[in-house]
């Protein structure tokens, strides 16, 4: 073994320790947070939901432009008026982005029309809540198609400009339920597992790349139409997030470069908890947390 080798081995677990040491400093100390006044913001299913608040955020903290993408024209619209309310520029294109010639034809008319876009947050998603069994294919497809494969388009289309000017920022809106999955949502969870990782692989390939960044954001059940009649058993203990906070966090989480949100923080333990307990331990907490059946009486909007 050459020398080289040798000091990287027992350099090795000296880095680590750094690294999380200095993780744990800033999490005391209040982080830099960059501005935002010279960003250009696009938000794929911006016209509702978290994607609305992610819109009204960003313009709250002073984004130069907002650009909404959706399926929905009425939602959009007013989307797009409350933001130029705030002293923002904002625009609204029509993009399905599980098309991806769709995307690739709105992506290009975006920067001939409004300019390069310095931040991009996938946003759409949709669920149809339903067993494996009693899941048209369609619908899985649908699943897979946007809240997945939508991102390899929209980044595809965006990121390479991003590089070239050495600035920009991808953000995804995950779920914790990428990582700990429920029954009664099979497509939702598959698609988001495949969502994380390919956020995990983009944020590794982006390291050496200067000035371009990478956030995912895994939030706990959020309360929008989306999810409308999801029941959690003790509300109390685990409230649904708010849409409005969920964005805030976002925000500051690019502001800040922070590659990982979860939200809310107690969903590190479940994620730990999961990693080395045994399988029937596991099936135990789903039971007394009521996952088996928390979407039993789910009629979200699709």
């Amino acid at each position: 073994m050459d020398f080289k080798c040798l000091s990287c081995i027992v350099f090795f677990p000296i880095h680590i320790v750094y690294y999380i040491l200095k993780a744990s400093v800033y999490l005391i100390l209040p982080s830099r947070r960059r501005t935002l006044i010279k960003e250009v913001v696009l938000i794929t299913g911006g016209g509702r939901g978290i994607g609305r608040h992610l819109a009204q955020e960003f313009a709250k903290q002073g984004a130069k432009k907002v650009i909404l993408w959706g399926r929905t024209e009425k939602c959009l619209k007013e989307t797009c008026e409350e933001i130029s309310q705030f002293g923002t520029e904002c625009h609204y294109f029509l993009c399905d982005v599980a098309n991806r010639e769709d995307v690739y034809k709105q992506a290009k008319v975006v920067r001939e029309k409004v300019g390069d876009v310095t931040i991009l947050v996938n946003n759409a998603a949709v669920v149809h809540g339903k067993s494996l069994m009693d899941s048209d294919d369609d619908c899985l497809l649908k699943s897979q198609h946007i809240n997945t494969m939508g991102q390899f388009w929209t980044t595809k289309a965006f990121l390479p400009r991003m590089l070239e000017l050495q600035h920009g920022h991808v953000v995804c809106i995950n779920s914790i339920l990428s990582q700990s999955p429920i029954p009664g949502a099979i497509d939702y969870c598959t698609s988001k597992a495949s969502s994380l990782a390919f956020m995990e692989s983009l944020t590794l390939g982006l390291l050496d790349c200067p000035g371009v960044g990478c956030t995912t954001v895994l939030p706990f059940h959020t309360n929008t139409e989306m999810f409308q009649g999801m029941r959690v058993r003790f509300p109390a203990l685990f409230p649904p997030l708010k849409p409005e906070t969920v964005a805030e966090r976002t925000v500051d989480a690019v502001r800040t470069n922070t590659a990982y949100v979860y939200m809310p923080w107690t969903m590190h333990a479940l994620v730990v908890l999961k990693s080395f307990m045994p399988q029937a331990a596991l099936e135990e907490i789903h039971k007394f947390s009521g996952s088996y059946t928390c979407m039993n009486t789910f009629k979200g909007r699709t």
